[in-house]
């Protein structure tokens, strides 16, 4: 990322351009070179899922060009509206099911975005790439900046990809991402928690309709495993992107002493979640290594301001979180489920 990519939103030249008769609102790049995000400033007390109800058409085209919108100096009294917005501009809005992170549910089909430890990074990810379905949109409202850090760094998921050797997308394509995720214990989410429900019959049947298989244990434990894809066609606008979540599932993703630790009491094939080639190999670290490289190189980060909206087409755009300190309050919701029922070729 360029040094001109790290200047605060406030400081930055802006390129204003004018998109109402009534100059409601001006629109800006983040950097020349930077597409996304793009900035919606409101030049006028606006109520956010208002405006965007007149405006879902012009919403949609920046939307697939720059992978992201972030929505600034809109009416503070709106903030609450996070789900009229999302329906303002296509609605059919998601419960959070077969979960992934801690989240409480706020209202409606609003929730935290995580409650993840503030001390630890959430590296970058396309929401749900773990699996065959996904939101086609991912909406973030900071209700609560953080005192230091707490950004939501995103990347151009287009970028990404293309930043990869064109031999490790080929592999990765072909063999696919299989993930494992042994839930019991008290390491990671109960499959309560993730599917949303204590009827073992209801996860069976959800593992049934996604191609998963499922293995019962002992002392209420449960080992799920699922091939999904490791890239992406774009529905809409036809562009490949990189979309999984293997380098985040891989055990290489947690700190070496934590990693050590859980080697030393569990074996690999019980750690609460890892990624393998969809043959069960091993996934080849150098390629984790490579694929975390280009995350980094195409992060781009702001910091929030109460009333923000960040609107993300999740499959152009990653994101993720840095730690914080101070009371944070980010929330989330995720509209248009998109199908993935065979895996992508190119």
């Amino acid at each position: 990322m360029t040094s001109s990519s790290r200047q605060r939103l406030s400081a930055i030249r802006r390129r204003s351009v004018q998109v109402s008769s009534e100059s409601l609102i001006t629109a800006q790049t983040l950097a020349p070179e930077q597409r996304l995000p793009l900035v919606v400033q409101a030049n006028a007390s606006l109520n956010l899922a208002t405006w965007a109800e007149t405006q879902t058409e012009w919403i949609e085209a920046k939307l697939r060009h720059h992978g992201g919108l972030l929505f600034r100096g809109f009416d503070r009294e709106s903030i609450p509206e996070l789900e009229p917005f999302l329906n303002a501009i296509g609605g059919n809005l998601l419960d959070y099911s077969y979960r992934s992170t801690p989240r409480t549910q706020v209202s409606g089909k609003v929730y935290t975005s995580t409650e993840y430890p503030a001390s630890q990074t959430i590296p970058l990810h396309n929401e749900m790439a773990y699996s065959r379905q996904w939101p086609l949109r991912i909406a973030f409202l900071c209700v609560q900046p953080s005192v230091s850090g707490g950004m939501t760094p995103i990347a151009d998921s287009r970028r990404v990809y293309a930043a990869l050797p064109s031999d490790l997308r080929s592999r990765w394509q072909q063999q696919q991402i299989l993930y494992v995720r042994n839930y019991g214990g008290s390491l990671d989410l109960p499959w309560q928690t993730v599917f949303q429900t204590d009827d073992p019959a209801v996860v069976e049947a959800f593992c049934q309709a996604n191609g998963m298989t499922w293995e019962w244990g002992n002392g209420d434990r449960l080992r799920t495993q699922q091939i999904c894809q490791a890239v992406a066609r774009h529905p809409h606008t036809g562009d490949w992107v990189w979309f999984n979540q293997a380098h985040l599932f891989h055990i290489s993703n947690l700190d070496p002493a934590v990693r050590e630790g859980l080697l030393a009491d569990i074996a690999e094939a019980d750690l609460p979640r890892n990624a393998y080639y969809g043959d069960g190999s091993a996934l080849d670290k150098t390629d984790l290594a490579t694929i975390r490289a280009a995350y980094r190189a195409h992060t781009v980060m702001f910091p929030w301001q109460r009333g923000d909206v960040l609107l993300l087409d999740n499959m152009l755009a990653a994101h993720g979180r840095t730690p914080y300190g101070g009371p944070r309050k980010v929330l989330v919701g995720m509209a248009q489920p998109y199908p993935n029922v065979t895996a992508a070729t190119e």
